[in-house]
């Protein structure tokens, strides 16, 4: 990479840093990023309101690649006393989508100064820690008609500059499920004339460990219970309605279904069984994310080329990915750098994007446009 495109990528990355937006409000950062590109690229930019994408028209294109960065930042406090902290208190970039954005711009730069023989779509996506972003922005496959697409994220408890991959699922799919129940007041004092849901969640509860019981699915299926709400703190009425939040995850998109069928069959055999009306409602709901194995070999062909370390994932992440958008719609695999294994971990007060790992990432995007010719 070349030092002065890494020099400008590094300061881009620290002016992102400090101007943290999260989920679907990343009005600035979006602007700013348009504004870097124009002021040092000729690429075109497509302005899509809350993402957008440049685009390199390659010499003798026959493949439309594409790379995607996400750009959000959380809901937590920087904590760190760094020259480029956070602006914004209760906001901070403590995922790194600060890095994977400087990473993909530090790309663009590349290519359009050395060239490419295919068209290269840089992607910057919104809002990936809701999964609203990918959902929203996976019509620029069709439109495009993208051939393939790459991304990478950061990974701490990996060595410095590591390569991480793996065939198949990367991230488990996931969704926030809340089960709503309602019955009927009445007095504490007389519980027999109303209609409580208390005992409806509690069953619901204690079948977790068999619905996600290894015995009856071939990955990792998970139910994690995240509130129980039932009632009102007023020790005269019997509760009449209840939510029980439940994430729940699996490794295979299948059983995740499968789950959701089972936990609204049960919900709704308890509701009529405790005169009860049930309903349900769906948050942050993530795809499995799947590499595409073609595209998993090409990552492992360029870090062998440029002689990377690669480590070889034997099971994907529990934490969800919305990149998995994508990948229903065409070839593609996400990739991970590592920060170093005793770097701090992600989404803590101590963490910081290594600036070290963009030359990495961007290399290896290289490689991966080298290779689409």
């Amino acid at each position: 990479m070349k030092p002065e495109n890494l020099t400008l990528v590094k300061t881009l990355r620290h002016e992102l840093h400090q101007h943290p937006e999260p989920s679907n409000e990343e009005t600035w950062t979006k602007n700013h990023l348009i504004q870097f590109l124009k002021t040092h690229t000729q690429l075109e930019i497509k302005d899509r309101g809350r993402w957008f994408y440049a685009v390199y028209r390659g010499k003798n294109p026959q493949k439309n690649i594409a790379f995607r960065a996400d750009f959000d930042a959380i809901l937590m406090n920087e904590n760190l006393d760094i020259p480029h902290a956070s602006q914004h208190p209760g906001v901070a970039h403590k995922c790194g989508h600060d890095g994977h954005a400087a990473s993909l711009v530090g790309l663009a730069l590349e290519i359009e100064q050395l060239g490419a023989d295919q068209n290269v779509f840089f992607l910057f996506q919104h809002a990936e820690e809701t999964g609203d972003g990918a959902a929203e922005c996976v019509a620029f496959i069709e439109e495009e008609g993208i051939d393939e697409i790459f991304a990478f994220h950061n990974w701490s408890e990996a060595p410095k500059h590591a390569v991480l991959v793996i065939n198949g699922t990367a991230h488990f799919a996931s969704r926030g499920m809340t089960i709503h129940l309602e019955g009927v007041p009445t007095h504490a004092s007389q519980p027999e004339y109303g209609r409580n849901p208390a005992y409806a969640i509690a069953r619901l509860i204690s079948a977790l460990p068999e619905l996600t019981s290894s015995a009856h699915s071939r990955g990792l299926v998970l139910a994690t219970v995240i509130q129980v709400a039932v009632g009102e703190r007023a020790f005269g009425i019997a509760a009449s309605k209840g939510d029980l939040l439940l994430t729940i995850r699996a490794e295979y998109e299948e059983e995740l279904n499968q789950l959701q069928v089972h936990l609204e069959n049960m919900a709704q055999q308890y509701a009529r069984e405790d005169g009860l009306e049930v309903s349900f409602a769906y948050n942050d709901v993530f795809p499995v994310t799947s590499n595409h194995t073609e595209s998993a070999d090409k990552v492992r062909q360029v870090c062998q080329q440029k002689d990377f370390r690669l480590i070889e994932m034997d099971k994907g992440f529990r934490g969800s990915e919305d990149f998995g958008h994508y990948l229903k719609q065409t070839k593609g695999a996400i990739f991970y750098i590592g920060n170093g294994e005793t770097y701090p971990p992600l989404h803590t007060y101590e963490y910081d994007f290594p600036d070290e790992i963009i030359e990495t990432a961007v290399t290896l995007f290289k490689g991966l446009v080298a290779l689409a010719s």
